[in-house]
């Protein structure tokens, strides 16, 4: 079965026969399609719609359509092709919850194409990394998150900031300070932290400190570009109390664990 990105309904049907299409070219009974029809109906919530026309439908209703039709005959494998692109955003969080809890409930094979990694990391029990047509990384989402195989891995899923040191003796050393890493490694290193790994500490008798450059209030938190820290400004994701101020002199803290430290080639 597909989902496909336009959803690509029947304009001529209305959405009974849109859902119930793939089992009358298979020669399902008449009984057979309405009974299927009555199931999907009320899995996907559009009781009440059945007779009609697309036209009329939202977008969000038409992407229910789509999948009621798609699974309607019971297919082993089901592809989705960016399902929820067309949709704006408040709509397509909300729609992704209820796609993740309707294929578990249908318990089919899905295979999600998507560009928006938190659709992946919400959706996927596996996920595929895919650059230039070739496979970058398979893993679970934690896996893929924390733990990436490349710089473009890391850099493709979520935030990250990717810097460069010295490493020896489970030391990184940057321009701002020292950090023990996990990783056994020596010579010049690339290392990724996410910016949800780094705590603000006061600036005196920190392993690492910078200069905030810029500060964005982000609703749940605030994120600061920080200055002096690396060869480059590096970001950090952290609660909005206290404020911090442009031009303020910070610490930071980061466990050894939050530091993955990339393959020389990447």
């Amino acid at each position: 079965g597909m989902v496909f990105q336009s959803y690509a309904l029947f304009p001529n049907m209305d959405v009974a026969r849109n859902i119930e299409y793939g089992l009358k070219i298979r020669g399902a009974s008449v009984q057979d399609r309405k009974t299927r029809l009555d199931e999907l109906v009320a899995l996907t919530g559009i009781e009440g719609l059945e007779n009609r026309r697309i036209e009329q439908l939202s977008g969000g209703q038409r992407q229910r359509v789509a999948l009621a039709r798609a699974v309607a005959a019971r297919p082993s494998v089901l592809l989705l092709d960016e399902p929820l692109t067309a949709l704006d955003a408040a709509l397509r969080e909300r729609l992704r919850a209820e796609l993740n809890r309707l294929l578990r409930t249908l318990g089919i094979t899905a295979i999600y194409v998507t560009h928006d990694q938190a659709e992946a990391m919400a959706l996927g029990d596996r996920i595929v990394v895919m650059r230039k047509g070739a496979i970058a990384q398979v893993g679970a989402p934690r896996d893929i998150y924390f733990t990436p195989a490349s710089r473009f891995v890391a850099e493709f899923v979520g935030a990250a900031n990717i810097v460069e040191g010295n490493c020896a003796a489970g030391t990184l050393t940057l321009p701002g300070g020292r950090l023990p890493v996990d990783q056994a490694a020596s010579g010049m290193a690339q290392a990724m932290i996410r910016p949800e790994s780094i705590r603000i500490v006061a600036p005196q008798g920190a392993a690492l400190t910078g200069d905030v450059a810029a500060v964005s209030f982000v609703g749940d938190r605030q994120r600061l570009t920080i200055n002096g820290v690396a060869d480059r400004p590096i970001m950090a994701d952290v609660p909005n109390v206290p404020i911090i101020n442009i031009g303020e002199r910070v610490g930071l803290a980061i466990d050894p664990s939050a530091i993955r430290l990339l393959p020389k080639d990447a």
